[in-house]
């Protein structure tokens, strides 16, 4: 038999992401920092993926069997191009994930994902737990070790029909106050916007900036 306890701290587990909607799309950041139990496994743990121009998503929780997820969808996108033309919309995505994820959860498979892009040109974001149950949010949304303080920061400021811009500098903010106060949190932030221009990520130049705004 396992010691859950015991394996719990040995799986590499992925800490704080944030998803805002915005009037004209998405934005999606994640610090870079990895855990195992007390032990700081890395600083440099990627939890932001782009699926295609119009779809990302975000994972927190074990990171192995996160990352093997994200992969899944990234094949069912690109047979969905091949047959319909077009990628896969958020919405469909997020079923597809919390399909795939209450056909393969157990103890091990325990992983929260956010799903963010646009959706014939309207914005759209799902967080799914690791039974697969699939929430659409409709300002934004945090998952993992530092998302209570990210919570209480976007709690305060957000505003309906705030633009990407503004959503890039709350979402830096709300990572830099998850990072104060959760020692799981830590790294680097990635940042991203998808909006019709595409999927574009950020680099530490840019985030540096709109940290010190």
């Amino acid at each position: 038999m396992y010691n859950m306890k015991e394996v719990s701290e040995t799986l590499k587990k992925g800490t704080t992401t944030v998803g805002i909607v915005c009037s004209d799309g998405i934005v999606l950041g994640a610090d870079s920092r990895s855990t195992m139990g007390d032990f700081i496994e890395s600083d440099a743990s990627i939890k932001l993926y782009k699926i295609d121009d119009n779809l990302g998503v975000l994972i927190a929780g074990v990171a192995g069997y996160a990352e093997y997820v994200v992969k899944l969808l990234k094949v069912q996108n690109e047979m969905y191009k091949m047959t319909e033309g077009k990628p896969l919309s958020p919405t469909s995505a997020a079923s597809l994930l919390g399909f795939i994820m209450r056909e393969s959860a157990n103890e091990f498979a325990y992983a929260f994902l956010i799903v963010g892009g646009l959706n014939k040109g309207d914005a759209e974001l799902y967080d799914i737990d690791p039974i697969g149950s699939a929430s659409k949010q409709a300002k934004y949304t945090s998952i993992g070790s530092g998302m209570m303080s990210a919570l209480g920061y976007l709690d305060s400021i957000y505003t309906p029909g705030m633009n990407v811009q503004e959503g890039l500098k709350h979402t830096v903010r709300a990572l830099s106050a998850a990072m104060k106060r959760s020692s799981a949190t830590g790294g680097e932030m990635r940042l991203a916007v998808i909006s019709k221009k595409g999927f574009k990520e950020y680099g530490k130049e840019e985030i540096d900036k709109l940290l010190a705004k």
